[in-house]
């Protein structure tokens, strides 16, 4: 896999908390900001991707009023709970 190398000022205190972490765990600080920065991005993909989605539910008409909102918020609790459309 080719890499490349990047670099980042982190406050005092992260840098720390990173070679605390990094001592824990028995691992090279640069396995775990590597595994932080790749769960980070995988996070912003996946909402990304679902702001799109939501986007394409608006521009189709897919959409629920507010009130029908919160009627069905507040039936969650009851015995007489409202279906999910």
């Amino acid at each position: 896999m080719e890499t490349r190398v990047v670099t980042s000022h982190l406050p005092a205190e992260l840098a720390e908390k990173l070679d605390g972490l990094a001592e824990r765990l028995d691992r090279p600080k640069g396995w775990i900001v590597k595994e932080a920065i790749a769960s980070y991005v995988a996070l912003e993909e996946e909402r990304r991707r679902m702001t799109l989605e939501a986007l394409a539910d608006v521009k189709a008409g897919r959409i629920h009023e507010h009130a029908e909102i919160e009627a069905w918020a507040e039936s969650l609790g009851s015995p007489k709970r409202k279906a999910r459309r």
